[in-house]
């Protein structure tokens, strides 16, 4: 079909085989076929025996999360937020765009005046006023042409639909982690502060100690530097707070309320825990973002069909129907009927390159398509991978960070115990302090990722992009 066009002897059996397509009906859009998803059969990590039936993309966020505070926040975030009205905004003028296309498929009927003036061949003036209702171009879609660019344009629509609930999706999770993320660092900051207060004291002590030469200089410095490490982790931990409260603020679109309603403790959130992760042909092709990427290879599947058209002849028809008068006055009592009906067949013959030039840049770009729809299925594959491993062993490392914060918690109150029976040195109270406030610290951070751990698994499952 490439040279084709450059072979007018050839014309007679395009026109021919152009009416048998127009009589048949046949679409130049390739058959189109999903490509195989190039992933595993299943996902590692999946727990057997799952109790929960119910699916992540079947589950609305309003009863995923439990927490009044943060879906207070997760309403006003979907209100206010910025690149959520964007997405949806791409939504109407892709819908606009597709009417356009749709448009082309109807001629276009225009009413219009015209006048004109000039000498005849007596050397007078002659007028000429005519009005009616014209058709002007309108092209016989006998080839599909203008159907397949209203095809690509409906498939383009659907992508940017996708692409907001996927939009939805990401700032959902995104609220509810930056959310978790805050409540964590104010379980930190309390913990922060009764080691500062804990470090104080101790260092009074130590100094008292060896102001009567009952501690060493080195009993001293170490409780110092335990006292400016804990001010330095108030310092981190405040500012990490300013920091995520300011990227929940720029989430949810707006300052926050003062009236939000209370919230739940890291560990009371109460998320389900046990999402099915099902088969990955099912569940990755009810993401949104891999729906969208699928009608990006629709719509350039349907681009090829386009390209494939511009071979062929492309007839196109202008009319005209109204009256016609010599006088402006008596145009529209005593004009005189006038039509015009003009048929244009063309046909293309040498245009040196350029519709095969177009019909390789459509495929070309139908293979890119397919190439990011399978990159988007093999990221969206990865993604549940790597959260169903987390949701696997973080509650192990939780159960034995609890474990360790217990028995630090224990060493803990029986070296005070010791070191007030002189059983125990001021180096053993400060290492033991220092022990504890780190696994503080870590078991905060567990607590904090596995319940984000949950919110990933839920977005990654296809959760949240309900009304």
């Amino acid at each position: 079909m490439n040279d084709l066009y450059m072979k007018p002897s050839r014309v007679l059996r395009l026109t021919t085989l152009a009416a048998a397509l127009a009589l048949s009906g046949c679409s130049l859009i390739p058959t189109y076929e999903r490509p195989v998803a190039p992933v595993a059969s299943q996902f590692d990590n999946v727990v057997s025996g799952t109790s929960s039936t119910t699916e992540a993309a079947t589950t609305d966020w309003q009863s995923f999360f439990k927490d009044a505070r943060l879906k207070r926040l997760i309403e006003l975030a979907l209100e206010n937020n910025r690149d959520l009205r964007v997405a949806i905004l791409n939504i109407e003028q892709t819908r606009a765009q597709l009417q356009v296309r749709r448009a082309d498929e109807l001629p276009t009927v225009n009413a219009g005046i015209n006048g004109s003036r000039g000498p005849a061949t007596s050397g007078a003036i002659t007028s000429t006023y005519t009005a009616g209702l014209s058709v002007t171009a309108y092209e016989l879609d006998f080839f599909g042409r203008v159907r397949a660019l209203s095809q690509a344009a409906q498939a383009q629509l659907l992508g940017t639909e996708e692409a907001r609930k996927t939009v939805q999706i990401s700032l959902i999770a995104s609220v509810a982690n930056t959310y978790l993320s805050l409540l964590a660092d104010d379980e930190l900051l309390g913990v922060t502060r009764d080691t500062l207060i804990t470090r104080q004291e101790s260092l009074k002590l130590t100094q008292l100690k060896f102001d009567n030469e009952a501690a060493s200089k080195v009993d001293l410095s170490q409780a110092q530097s335990l006292l400016e490490g804990a001010k330095v982790a108030m310092a981190q931990a405040s500012r990490q707070r300013a920091l995520d409260r300011s990227a929940l603020v720029l989430l949810v679109g707006q300052s926050l309320p003062s009236d939000l309603p209370a919230g739940l403790a890291i560990t009371a959130q109460g998320l389900v825990s046990d999402l099915p992760a099902g088969v990955p042909s099912e569940v990755l092709t009810r993401r949104p973002d891999i729906r969208q990427a699928e009608q990006v290879l629709l719509a350039n599947n349907a681009n090829i069909g386009a390209a494939r058209a511009a071979f062929f002849p492309r007839i196109s028809l202008t009319a005209s129907a109204g009256v016609v008068s010599n006088d402006l006055d008596t145009l529209f009592s005593n004009g005189t009927s006038a039509w015009t009906f003009v048929p244009q067949l063309l046909v293309p013959i040498f245009d040196f390159g350029r519709n095969s030039a177009n019909m390789e840049a459509a495929k070309v770009a139908r293979d890119i398509a397919v190439a990011q729809y399978e990159k988007a299925i093999q990221t969206g594959f990865k993604e549940v991978s790597d959260a169903l491993a987390g949701r696997a062993t973080l509650g192990e490392q939780l159960r034995a960070q609890n474990a360790q914060l217990a028995a630090e918690q224990t060493r803990m109150e029986l070296t005070n115990m010791r070191f007030k029976h002189g059983a125990a040195s001021a180096f053993e109270v400060l290492d033991a302090q220092r022990s504890l406030f780190a696994t503080q610290q870590a078991t905060v951070q567990a607590q904090v990722q596995q319940v984000q751990n949950l919110v990933t698994v839920y977005k990654v499952l296809g959760g949240g992009w309900g009304p």
